[in-house]
């Protein structure tokens, strides 16, 4: 299935070939029954062709029992066990050093040649060679996958600097796409990260993206907030002693207490 499957192969697509697997025996079971062929008229059709005259690719094969594969196909197959075998199937031809690999995608397995061999592929098909991405989008393209949907002017603050470039560049790619637009002045228009992005990375999903305490939304809410409502910096933000100020203020003293005896003798004496 792998082999011959036009796409990557999802755990549903072999479900459904078993299925259908289980219809077409219900319905059409294999018979060992052959039907001479006949012409428009109902006449029977005589091969004049040698009964030694065997197509070469037919030859080729080695001769195999259809109840062979057929037999003791289970009616249900569960994800874990495609799973398993997809496993054994990956860490099998990684023991055998092969040159194919099997890869899973965000929408199934799929065999590809080694990554040793790209160069050869690429001279096959007369494709150009890999361009890298640049700092700039890939920062850009950080920003809108932990932050999607994001504005051109969220990403903008957040960078410190245009993301126009970048930005451009990632849609050329099909790596990001129009989301929408945000419910904001302006109606901005919003960005996210598409399915080639999981390829790109390697994940099948956006929730296998690695944390990160710099780009979570809710610090990210909070700077931005703090950064559409700034305040006036302090000497602790410029990186001051702020207890200096209180050290050099003179603080008014409380008058000494007089006792009684001092008392009497300054009256005496006035």
């Amino acid at each position: 299935m792998l082999f011959a499957s036009n796409g990557p192969l999802s755990v549903k697509d072999i479900q459904t070939a078993i299925a259908r697997f289980h219809e077409q025996a219900t319905s059409l079971p294999f018979t060992d029954e052959t039907v001479a062929p006949t012409s428009e008229y109902g006449a029977p059709v005589v091969d004049d062709a040698p009964a030694d005259a065997v197509d070469a690719s037919e030859a080729s094969l080695p001769a195999v029992e259809d109840d062979e594969y057929y037999c003791d196909v289970p009616s249900l197959v569960t994800t874990t066990q495609i799973r398993e075998a997809m496993d054994a199937i990956s860490l099998a031809m990684l023991a055998a050093d092969s040159e194919i690999v099997l890869l899973e995608g965000h929408n199934g397995w799929r065999l590809a040649t080694h990554p040793r061999y790209a160069r050869w592929v690429r001279l096959l098909r007369n494709d150009p060679p890999p361009v890298r991405l640049s700092p700039s989008a890939l920062e850009t393209l950080a920003v809108i996958a932990y932050r999607q949907p994001v504005t051109r002017a969220e990403i903008e603050r957040i960078r410190g600097v245009s993301a126009e470039a970048g930005l451009n560049k990632l849609l050329e790619r099909d790596l990001a796409y129009v989301v929408g637009r945000a419910d904001l002045p302006g109606r901005p228009i919003q960005y996210g990260t598409t399915d080639a992005f999981l390829e790109f990375v390697g994940i099948r999903s956006l929730d296998e993206l690695p944390s990160s305490d710099v780009l979570s939304p809710r610090q990210i809410d909070s700077w931005l907030q703090s950064a559409n409502m700034p305040r006036s910096a302090n000497d602790a933000d410029m990186g001051l002693d702020d207890t200096e100020a209180q050290q050099m203020t003179i603080a008014p003293t409380a008058p000494e207490p007089v006792s009684n005896e001092r008392a009497q003798e300054t009256a005496h004496q006035d």
